[in-house]
Formats: C-alpha cells, structure tokens, sequence
C-alpha cells in the first residue's frame, strides 16, 4: 500500500493591510487534523477533493490526512503572518507527517502568496522543512493558487509544482488530479519528473489577470498548447502584487516526464510571451468619482445592469464608490458589503427588522477607507444568513454568516452591513438575505475576477474602479520594500 500524506496551510498575504496574522487568528479559523483534514462534505470542489477523486481510483493508494488549518480571524485581508504562527502551523504538519512515517509521497495544497516575518520564500520553507523528515527518495508535490510569488527555491526543493488555470478559480478540483496523478505515477515508477521554473520580471494587478480575457487567455493558451506537445503540464502564476516579497512577480513551472530540455524550451517561451505582454498586464482604471459617473450614465442610456467591481478593498470598510453613488443621485442600487461590526452590532443590540434608523457606516480600520458615510434606511434583514453556492464558485459550498444586515435608503437603493470583507460570488448571499437582486442596475462587488464567472452571466456591463484602496491598480502608489530591482513597471530599474 502506497502512503501518500496531505496537508494544508494556505494564505493570501496583503502586506499593506493593517491587521497582522496571528497563531490566535488561525487557532479561531479552526484546524482540522487526521481524517478530518481530508472531509471536505458542504466545502465545494477542491485540490484535495482532486487528489481523493484519483485515489480512489487505485487499490494500492491512501490518502493519510494530516493539517488543514481554516480561514484565520481577521478584520478584512489578513496582514503579515507572525513567524510564531507559521512556525507552529508548519510545526504541525511536520510532526504530523513524521508520526506517520514511513509515506511514499506528500501532496501539499499551498497558496503560493503567504507572507511571513522573516521567512522569505514560506510555502519553499515548509517543503524544506517536510523534505528533512521524509527524505530525497519521497516525492513533494504541491498545488498553487494562479496568485502565488515563488521561484527556483521551489522548483529545486519539490518534484512537482501545479498551479491554478483559472481566475475566477474554478478549476482546482482538476488541478489536484493532475498533481494526485503525476505523484501516484511517480512513486510507481511509472513517471519521472523533470521541472524548469522561470520567472519573466513582471509584476501586475489582480485586476488585469481574468483568465478568460486577453492578455491572461493568451498565456493560457500558449501553456496548453505546450501540454499538447507533450508537456504534462505548463502552470503559469502572474502573482500577487500586494505580497511585498522577494519572489514577487509571475511565475513560470513547467513538468515534463523526464525531458528536462522540453521543460526548459516550454519555460523559457511562456516567459517570454508574458515579458512581450507586460504593457497589457498594467493599464489605467478610472477612480471612484469618474467611474460611478461613467456607469450612471450608461445605465440612463440604457446599458443596465452594471456591476461596479470595487477591487481594492481589502479591509471591508471602503466607502468610496458608496459614497458616489448616493452624492451622484444613482438609484436601483445596491452596495453588497460595507463591513462594521460595532455598527451591526449595535443594531442587533437595539433594533430590529422594520426600525428606520440613522447609522454611521464604514471608514473606520484605516484612513485609505474613506470617509464614514451617514445613512437613514429602513432595517430590511438583520440577522445570521445560510446559504448553498449554485453559482461556479465553490459550488455546492454551504455558507454561513453569524451576523449581518441590509438597510433600505429608499429608491430601491440598498446598503449591506457585515461583520467581515463580504464579497458575493454569486446571487445567492444577497438573495439569502431577502434581496431581488434583478430589480437592480447597479451591483457594487468588492472584488477583481473571481465575480466574474457568476456576475459577468447577469451583468451587461463589469465595470472596475480604483479608488484609493490597499490593494490598487496603479501599484506605484504602495511602498514596496522587498521587490526585485528589475520587475517591471515598478522596480528601481523602470522609476523614472
């Protein structure tokens, strides 16, 4: 019987949020360990639910749970991971694996854009440290969001890397397949795995990476046009930019059963076309004041509906677009999520459905928020929401939140109060809580692209703004610290 271990440990880094990460936030989030970790009934579709739909498959293969921490407790993105708390969770993972050693091979469901005090590359460090107890002659592969920042450090320390098609992600129930496969193959001999890693020195907004939209698609494109020479498989990562780490930028892994040429050629030329596509990966936005201008009056011309994709709000409490949409007059709205728990908790506390009331929402974790915004609406829901996707992301994933609230400003414009960053990735949340979403014209999402794959199916129009925010297009207005000196448009080498 061939032992394969799994584990988890998965983040998303905004370095520029305020809120720093936390041993306490993870430990709240919840932890699963053993057979728990790999129970993932009401979650939706997943790497790991790829790795058991290939397991099953053999009679000689199981799966060994070991870790799979939840989302840790933060107000908005979470910021800076403390090096207690990885220190520990990969502690955790390491112990895990070692207890039920000897394994044949481990699968790692990573994220790739975890930033933690003083550990520069994590996600290469946790399979560092995995690889000192299970040895050279067991192979480490991992799985990646199409957001992760890493380089060679990975490549050289793991056997195989598989990331993300998809953005919105929708895809990785069959990237965990890919990987499950080529792990099985490998520990039987079967396959041999040969790995080029390149990075094209180009960083880029979340916002310009849809895969289904040029400049992505056609990266895309050309990778499965490599598999289709006989590359196993070509994964392409265009990075997070708010992770301020040294491997920022685009990545590049390419997995060959043994030619290490081929792996090299196909590398090498994705790179290049990502380097050749640079200018289209960084491209103006309208800010918040223009943009709301710009969807009102296409809404009177009869463009409608329009969802306004407010993509740099991290913290949750971003008032600028709903502040222009009631100053400009827009009606048949509705603002999705403004995150304020001491004003939803109030409201729990002294009011109740059908109360009119007068609250001052908003602006309240950082200044780049945006001012509070005062409002007089009519309470319309208040209280938990449950809900199951049918949308595409995360379908078949039930949902919950503990507390929420949505006021009636009048003219069919509404204004959804949460405890956290609440970003809708389908109609479901919003109808969860008794809203008819198709009475609107206006949607306003406090995403990039994961929306998209519902919301572009229900909107004429998905129309991005930056505004102020912690996670903007123009990335020349953060201060980045860690950055290669050569990553274009922003390093030292491209500043005017």
């Amino acid at each position: 019987m061939y032992r394969i271990a799994v584990a988890s440990f998965s983040h998303e880094t905004c370095t520029f949020c305020p809120n720093i990460t936390t041993l306490e936030a993870w430990e709240a989030g919840g932890m699963d360990y053993g057979e728990d970790a790999l129970d993932y009934t009401g979650r939706g579709r997943s790497y790991v639910t790829g790795y058991k739909e290939v397991a099953e498959g053999y009679d000689d293969v199981e799966l060994v749970g070991i870790l799979r921490p939840g989302r840790p407790r933060t107000v908005g993105m979470g910021s800076w991971l403390t090096t207690e708390a990885f220190d520990v969770i990969t502690g955790r993972i390491v112990d895990g694996i070692e207890a039920e050693m000897p394994v044949d091979g481990v699968l790692l469901a990573l994220h790739g854009a975890m930033a933690v005090s003083n550990v520069p590359r994590p996600e290469a460090e946790i399979c560092r440290r995995v690889r000192k107890v299970v040895g050279y002659d067991v192979p480490i592969m991992v799985t990646l969001d199409l957001h992760a920042c890493e380089d060679e450090e990975l490549s050289n320390i793991t056997e195989g890397v598989f990331i993300l098609k998809t953005y919105p992600h929708l895809d990785g129930h069959e990237i965990g397949v890919i990987a499950a496969k080529c792990i099985i193959e490998t520990i039987r001999g079967d396959f041999k795995p040969a790995m080029a890693c390149r990075k094209p020195g180009v960083i880029s907004a979340s916002v310009y990476q849809a895969s289904e939209y040029h400049p992505m698609k056609t990266v895309y494109d050309r990778c499965r046009e490599w598999e289709a020479k006989g590359v196993y498989c070509a994964s392409v990562a265009p990075g997070f930019a708010y992770a301020d780490v040294p491997d920022a930028g685009a990545s590049v892994f390419v997995v060959t059963n043994g030619d290490h040429a081929l792996a090299e050629e196909a590398a090498q030329d994705i790179s290049d076309l990502i380097r050749e596509l640079r200018e289209d990966l960084t491209r103006p936005l309208p800010k918040a004041k223009d943009g709301v201008a710009n969807v009102i009056k296409m809404v009177k011309e009869g463009t409608k509906p329009i969802v306004i994709a407010y993509h740099d709000d991290r913290l949750g409490d971003g008032t600028h677009v709903f502040k222009e949409l009631l100053k400009q007059g827009a009606t048949n709205f509705c603002t999705t999520s403004i995150a304020d728990t001491e004003v939803l908790n109030g409201l729990a506390r002294d009011h109740k459905v059908g109360d009119t009331v007068t609250v001052t929402i908003g602006g309240w974790v950082h200044p780049i928020s945006g001012e509070p915004v005062k409002v007089t609406g009519r309470i319309e829901w208040l209280g938990p929401a449950d809900w199951v996707e049918t949308g595409p992301m995360g379908r078949g994933a039930e949902r919950h939140d503990d507390l929420v609230a949505s006021l009636d400003l009048g003219d069919n414009r509404h204004v959804v109060v949460s405890e956290r960053l609440r970003a809708p990735m389908s109609s479901d949340p919003l109808k969860a809580i008794g809203l008819d979403v198709d009475s609107f014209d206006i949607v306003e999402i406090k995403s990039r692209v994961h929306h998209k794959a519902f919301w572009d199916t229900w909107s004429a129009v998905d129309y991005p703004v930056d505004p102020p925010g912690t996670t903007p297009a123009d990335l020349s207005t953060l201060e980045f610290k860690h950055l290669p000196w050569d990553i274009y448009p922003i390093g030292e080498k491209w500043k005017k």
